[in-house]
């Protein structure tokens, strides 16, 4: 069972991978921490961006000799194959640590985990298992869907519209709410947004605002999804980052696309036509709902019309964070979860 110390070093760990979304696809983000013999950390790495060295050897050339009889503790399984870089197995092995703790196993299948264990360290899997997974999120959905992850993001107002009646909607939410998109934004591979949206607001879709002020260190893809047409000086067209305009896609064959130019996240930030379209079809792996105290009576609703027409077919949520971003409220969840029937059947009384 692993220590709290190896315990602290997997959070760490996590913490080193997530430094790192949006800049390694098609890999994943993984973070490692070496502990010396007395459990002192010695060493730490990520994977900084695809084809680079991968957290385990950036890890192990900081400590050195100091890893010998040592323990990796690393967020994803080791590899075990040779790529862009060579194995980590075998690096873990040159490096004679004692032991290995990983946090996930390694879903292509070129998992190293069995290599290091015929050759004597001693392995440990699953610590830390569910905050690693949320890390990698994305990547792991990827790999067992072989589409990207699809993250749908909302704001509107308490009752649930995301403009008002004469079509404004700058600004229902407030500044800290939207520094926080601009973290999703950083987070991920493409932005996708409607014809529809694309004319209404006129988005620039980049990161700029970080919640902590630093300054992004990349751009998302641009994805413009619809048949409308958009003036020449849209800001889509700013040359700030890549735009790809697809007119004639469903959002199935959008994520087909993406998924060949290496995209594994996908933010889809509207309008409430394409975010219908993408629920209507199955395709929306995590939601995140920026509500905002203010109320509007009319205008449109945050999804259009997406097929459902029973209760017993709404799409189920498992929120997993809800926090409070000034005066605004941000629920994100998780499509599919466990969803609580406590209450159910009894109605509006309840």
């Amino acid at each position: 069972m692993a220590s709290e110390t190896e315990q602290r070093a997997m959070r760490r760990a996590l913490t080193l991978a997530a430094g790192a979304l949006g800049r390694t696809s098609p890999n994943p983000v993984v973070g490692a921490v070496v502990l010396d013999r007395s459990g002192a950390i010695v060493g730490e790495g990520r994977h900084e961006a695809y084809g680079g060295p991968h957290a385990e050897i950036e890890a192990l050339r900081v400590a050195g000799e100091r890893a010998v009889g040592g323990t990796a503790v690393v967020s994803l399984e080791p590899c075990d194959h040779t790529g862009r870089t060579g194995p980590c197995s075998e690096a873990l092995l040159a490096a004679e640590v004692a032991r290995v703790v990983y946090a996930v196993d390694d879903p292509t299948g070129v998992g190293g985990a069995g290599h290091l264990r015929s050759a004597g360290v001693d392995v440990e899997s699953g610590v830390l298992r569910e905050e690693a997974e949320r890390v990698n999120e994305a990547w792991l959905t990827a790999v067992r869907l072989g589409r990207p992850h699809v993250h749908l993001k909302l704001a509107t107002s308490l009752d649930g519209r995301v403009a008002a009646a004469d079509g404004t909607s700058r600004w229902i939410t407030g500044a800290r709410s939207r520094a926080d998109v601009h973290r999703l934004r950083h987070e991920v591979d493409a932005v996708l947004v409607g014809t529809g949206t694309a004319l209404a607001d006129d988005p620039a879709l980049t990161v700029r605002d970080l919640p902590d002020g630093a300054e992004p260190d990349h751009q998302p893809l641009r994805v413009l999804l619809g048949r409308r047409d958009l003036p020449a000086n849209s800001r889509l067209f700013d040359g700030q980052a890549e735009t790809v305009l697809m007119r004639q896609h469903t959002p199935a064959s959008a994520l087909d696309e993406l998924y060949g130019r290496g995209v594994r996240s996908v933010l889809v930030e509207g309008g409430p036509t394409v975010a219908a379209a993408f629920v209507a079809a199955g395709l929306v792996d995590r939601v995140s709902v920026y509500v905002a105290p203010v109320l509007l009576g009319a205008g449109p609703t945050a999804l259009a019309d997406a097929g459902i027409e029973t209760i017993a077919d709404a799409l189920r949520l498992h929120p997993d964070d809800v926090s409070v971003l000034g005066e605004d409220v941000r629920i994100s969840a998780r499509v599919g979860g466990e969803v609580d029937r406590e209450d159910e059947g009894r109605g509006e009384e309840a």
